[in-house]
């Protein structure tokens, strides 16, 4: 059937001239691109929806759509995703601690509304005029009533319609992703919303949700494979202070009836050259999700300035560790975690960088798990490579932390377990015991054994084959290892750095660091000192 047989036969259709007249200028195939007329039937009987549906299809009210709820929530749900123009609503079947809500969604989404009641009460007329109702239908309710009411509607719909001339078909869009992205044409100046879901699989949802979203001025959205971009051409119905309020809205309702928690980035325009700055800002402001968390609006007019991060945990940072996890210190983990990642204030480092830290971290629990034999363990060895994408892919930190704490406590019963303790590398136990008691000048091949219930000359021969060292020079790289940090970070003599190191003299340590960095402890001193001060001139 052509456009043309459509409308003509709509017309004979049509009760009136004046409404004739009203559905040849909504069917223009002008009007039928723009608009889609909708009805939503909302009531508990589904024989009330099928027999009101039946005679809409026999009156000449030519609705596209007739779209069927059952309660509430499900009419909620077809408002925002279907965005009927005009419901027609059981008010009985609404509850009284849903009113309130159900109301504001209903004034903000529909643009007519009939109530629907068994109870012709005052409380149920209150109701419908709460809803700016057009009519409120009493059952059982009249054809001739539905009739008269359904047409009155679509009457004015049309007429509204009629008298809003549309923009041209032919007309060039206002922005392109040419502009936002290469900045090769030019553009109106634009306020910018950069609007990113959860994951990338809500983002078909979320730009359903954001084109049948009531803003004030419409937006051009371009969707993008994480985020979706909104531009309003300044100067419109809304201004930044309004659209920073609305984005609020938005996540909020966005939550409440999709389930999407959403963060937006607002860029106001101001003295970015092109869109594509103003993009690449709020691209950039994105990253501050990591540190704030879901369900929050940023404003971003100036690209985000990161405050620079040694990644790598220091020397003092892993002995901490070590301490804390031999000692299944859960308490001193979760205050070391919430202090290190959880208390940060603006300006944040890069994500990148705290990203490495936290793989660090992850080092120091890899090799607790092989000294405690927990590699072998297959649920916690998958457990183990889950964190590690966490660290890498999480965009929150706050869950990266949690998830973190979550699988060291797991670490920490699984090594209490007597059951497992058959499993625990010895070689690892070993060398732990040996970073905690280096210190000692006579701490022996023997001793070490005994710590982890070894042979001394069976446990020599799996130190060398494991690690490629002999006891002897193990101890010697831990020990002066240690010495170049007390070196360099400390003011203590070389006489007191030789005994915290488990030298027996100073001379002693003076011959034994020179032999492994060919330059005497204080030459060592000297040279870092020089190499500092340089670099501080710089």
């Amino acid at each position: 059937m052509t456009d043309e047989t459509a409308k003509l036969r709509a017309c004979r259709r049509a009760p009136d001239p004046q409404l004739a007249h009203l559905m040849i200028v909504f069917f223009s195939p002008e009007r039928v691109e723009m608009m889609t007329v909708k009805l939503l039937i909302a009531d508990r009987d589904a024989k009330e929806r099928t027999g009101l549906e039946w005679l809409i299809q026999s009156y000449p009210v030519p609705f596209d759509r007739v779209i069927h709820a059952e309660n509430p929530d499900s009419a909620l749900e077809q408002l925002l995703q279907e965005v009927p123009q005009v419901i027609c609503v059981e008010l009985d079947m609404i509850p009284r601690d849903l009113w309130d809500g159900f109301r504001q969604t209903v004034r903000r989404y529909a643009r007519r509304v009939i109530g629907i009641t068994a109870e012709a009460t005052f409380e149920r007329a209150m109701q419908a005029i709460e809803l700016r109702a057009v009519d409120l239908w009493v059952k059982p309710v009249s054809p001739d009533r539905v009739r008269r009411t359904l047409s009155r509607c679509y009457r004015e719909l049309a007429e509204t319609a009629r008298i809003q001339s549309p923009p041209s078909p032919s007309a060039p869009p206002s922005f392109s992703y040419r502009a936002l992205f290469l900045g090769e044409e030019e553009a109106k100046p634009a306020t910018l919303l950069l609007i990113q879901p959860e994951t990338p699989e809500e983002i078909a949802p979320l730009h359903r949700f954001l084109q049948n979203y009531p803003f004030r001025s419409q937006p051009t959205l371009f969707p993008l494979s994480d985020a979706v971009v909104a531009l309003f051409p300044r100067g419109g119905k809304e201004n930044e202070q309004d659209l920073h309020r609305e984005a609020y809205r938005m996540i909020n309702e966005g939550a409440e009836r999709l389930g999407i928690s959403l963060f937006v980035v607002l860029h106001p325009g101001g003295n970015a050259p092109t869109l594509r700055d103003q993009y690449q800002t709020a691209r950039q402001a994105l990253q501050l999700r990591f540190y704030r968390g879901d369900r929050q609006v940023v404003k971003a007019k100036q690209p985000v300035q990161w405050r620079e991060l040694d990644p790598f945990l220091t020397p003092e940072e892993q002995h901490r560790w070590l301490e804390m996890l031999d000692g299944r210190n859960r308490d001193d983990a979760k205050n070391w975690m919430q202090h290190e990642f959880l208390s940060l204030t603006p300006p944040y480092p890069d994500p990148g960088l705290l990203r490495i830290r936290l793989t660090s971290i992850l080092a120091q629990l890899r090799r607790f798990m092989k000294r405690e034999g927990l590699n072998r363990d297959k649920i916690l060895e998958n457990r183990y490579h889950q964190i590690f994408a966490t660290v890498l892919y999480q965009p929150l930190l706050y869950r990266i932390v949690q998830d973190l704490l979550l699988f060291i406590y797991e670490l920490f019963e699984a090594a209490e377990d007597p059951a497992r303790r058959e499993f625990s590398d010895p070689v690892e136990q070993g060398v732990r015991y040996m970073e905690k008691e280096f210190h000692r000048s006579e701490l022996s091949l023997k001793e070490v054994a005994e710590h982890v219930g070894r042979n001394p000359a069976y446990f020599s021969h799996l130190l060398s084959r494991q690690k490629k060292v002999t006891f002897r020079e193990l101890l010697r790289t831990i020990r002066i290892r240690h010495a170049r940090r007390l070196l360099t970070s400390t003011s203590l003599s070389i006489q007191e750095i030789a005994g915290r190191c488990g030298f027996p003299n100073a001379n002693h340590f003076s011959r034994v660091f020179k032999e492994v960095m060919g330059t005497t402890p204080r030459e060592y001193r000297n040279l870092k000192n020089r190499k500092v001060a340089k670099e501080e001139e710089v």
